[in-house]
């Protein structure tokens, strides 16, 4: 349930009422009017821009309509007090008594709660991680494999009919280098030595792996043909191997997709044929050359006739070529065929989450899903910035087994899964990310992990304490739900339950926005919420969770940290973090 919802409504029925009074033109249009908590809490509990959105069209300044508004939202119940802000913000007090109310609302739902239909079933396509199955994956995989699953689980929780996606790019030149990297790597299993690995081959040790796995099932089979015979099997084989590791990785990190696309048979299938026919008939394809790029010089450009996309009609910069010199497909070209593809499947909702390097490449991209939809379609890409690794402020150093880079395995083991999904959604997915082994591991504040599963684990500690004193009480949710929260009076209470209650406001702004990050941020506030109130307890004992000889007092504080941990888990399930039943 979202107040901010509830109280949007009230404000609708009383601008009505205004309309009804003749204070504001009849009929005006109030979809942008908003309700949300105002920036400064000294300013009440609840703002609307109301007046400001509604001046131009009602032809009234905005403090005005403000005044005007204000004894209508008087009289809503539970309101307490209506002021009026800078040029027409209207700010409303709401009785304690409200919040205190809305506590049930919380431990009813459960882990449920925040959950929110706003998605209307909508079906969305998240595709995230898509390396190329040439190696194992790396740091900046993980940011990537975080941000998309993470995402995923907020618009799910939001209300929306989500596909995981992974798309597999096994058909350009790259997978051809892997299967002769593999043949090198098998020609060593079969015993051949003196083989150097030829610059531009791949070179970790990973495909050790491969080679001997080949020719354990092989033999010696494949050793003395031409490349020609060899290739296609030897690629189909190793990027199998990889793909298996791949996925090996990514469930450890708890991430399962629920489709694997190959781009190789979306080419055999014809799907590129049939997406350029779709351009071709929506006469979006023509035959010209291009200006040179920007700081060619004119003796290194060659103007050439190219089949050619329209791009440009659709906010890119430039027509985009779909075939090369020779007639085959440029990558564009597979490209648009994939994301045409997944619109075909019912997807009106494309999200791709792509590495930084892909920056260059969102405009084309979203051209084309927008002219080989017609509009239908739209596409969000989340571009995911580098992950600096750091141990005590030192870069860490490349991972033996892969050559080049740390591998996701490797961060996995310094620290674990749930450390890894939290802290790579601690920043926006377009800042770049210091991810320090040392500080994302110690117990302290300044720690997001540590800050909020402490504050989770503190709530189980609460709860085990009161059932061992309490043994004949029932702890559980649905119980205390039916308790009185009277008792829940003061200032840092009633403000804790308010923050709860702003969670399915998160939720859906943050599915809205597409970003993940934001139910970080939250739980970060909530986390630091709880702690403030703990602390005082340790000051004062009237404050304190458990009070000896009140027990209607003692329930509704336990109803408090229950909801509480209800809500941090509700987060963090979103985050794929488990939430700590205790720390050591």
């Amino acid at each position: 349930m979202n107040v901010y919802k509830e109280f949007e409504a009230l404000v609708r029925r009383a601008l009505e009422a205004l309309a009804a009074d003749g204070g504001i033109p009849a009929g005006l249009d109030l979809s942008r009017v908003t309700v949300e908590p105002p920036r400064e809490a000294a300013h009440g509990d609840i703002s609307t821009n109301a007046a400001m959105v509604l001046a131009k069209p009602a032809g009234k300044p905005p403090r005005a309509i403000a005044e005007a508004l204000a004894p209508h939202l008087r009289a809503l119940p539970d309101v307490t007090e209506v002021s009026i802000a800078g040029p027409g913000f209207v700010n409303l007090r709401v009785a304690p008594s409200y919040w205190r109310a809305r506590l049930a609302d919380v431990l009813t739902a459960g882990v449920g709660f925040g959950a929110s239909t706003i998605g209307n079933g909508t079906r969305v396509n998240v595709e995230y991680v898509s390396a190329n199955p040439t190696g194992p994956l790396h740091a900046a995989h993980a940011r990537g494999a975080v941000v998309g699953d993470a995402l995923a689980a907020l618009l799910e929780k939001a209300g929306y009919d989500v596909t995981r996606e992974y798309y597999i790019n096994d058909a350009g030149a790259q997978v051809d280098v892997l299967a002769r990297s593999t043949h090198l790597r098998y020609r060593e299993a079969l015993g051949e030595t003196g083989i150097e690995i030829p610059a531009g081959m791949y070179p970790g040790e990973y495909l050790k792996d491969v080679g001997q796995a080949l020719a354990a099932r092989d033999g010696a089979k494949w050793r003395d043909l031409p490349e020609e015979e060899w290739l296609a099997p030897v690629r189909a084989f190793a990027i199998d191997q990889m793909m298996a590791g791949i996925k090996e990785d990514l469930a450890s990190l708890n991430i399962h997709h629920d489709l694997f696309s190959s781009e190789r048979a979306l080419v055999d299938n014809g799907a590129v044929d049939q997406a350029f026919k779709a351009l071709e008939d929506a006469g979006l394809i023509y035959v010209g050359v291009l200006e040179p790029p920007k700081g060619k010089k004119p003796d290194d450009w060659e103007p050439r006739p190219q089949t050619l996309f329209k791009a440009t009609q659709f906010g890119d910069d430039v027509d985009r070529p779909l075939k090369k010199s020779d007639g085959s497909w440029t990558y564009f070209a597979n490209d648009i065929a994939y994301h045409y593809d997944k619109y075909r499947r019912g997807c009106p909702v494309l999200i791709d989450v792509w590495g930084a390097d892909h920056g260059g490449y969102v405009k084309r991209m979203a051209a084309a899903t927008k002219a080989i939809s017609d509009g239908k379609a739209a596409l969000d890409v989340k571009l995911c910035q580098l992950v600096h690794l750091l141990q005590n402020g030192e870069p860490v150093k490349m991972s033996k087994r892969a050559g080049t880079f740390v591998t996701l395995r490797d961060v996995m083991d310094a620290v674990g899964r749930d450390v890894v999904r939290f802290i790579m959604l601690t920043r926006r997915n377009d800042q770049t990310l210091e991810f320090d082994y040392a500080k994302v591991t110690e117990q302290s504040k300044d720690n997001p992990v540590f800050y909020v599963q402490y504050a989770h684990a503190r709530c189980r500690s609460v709860l085990r304490q009161a059932a061992s004193l309490h043994a004949d009480w029932d702890l559980s949710r649905e119980a205390l739900s039916a308790v009185s929260f009277d008792g829940l009076a003061s200032t840092a209470e009633v403000d804790l339950i308010r923050l709860m209650l702003n969670w399915p406001r998160t939720v859906e702004s943050a599915a809205e926005a597409h970003e993940p990050h934001r139910v970080a941020y939250y739980l970060q506030d909530l986390a630091a919420a709880f702690h403030g109130f703990w602390n005082q307890g340790k000051d004062d004992a009237t404050l304190r969770f458990i009070i000896e000889g009140d027990d209607a007092l003692t329930r509704a504080r336990l109803a408090l940290v229950t909801a509480v941990s209800l809500v941090i888990a509700s987060g963090l399930a979103i985050m794929g973090v488990v939430p700590a039943e205790e720390l050591r």
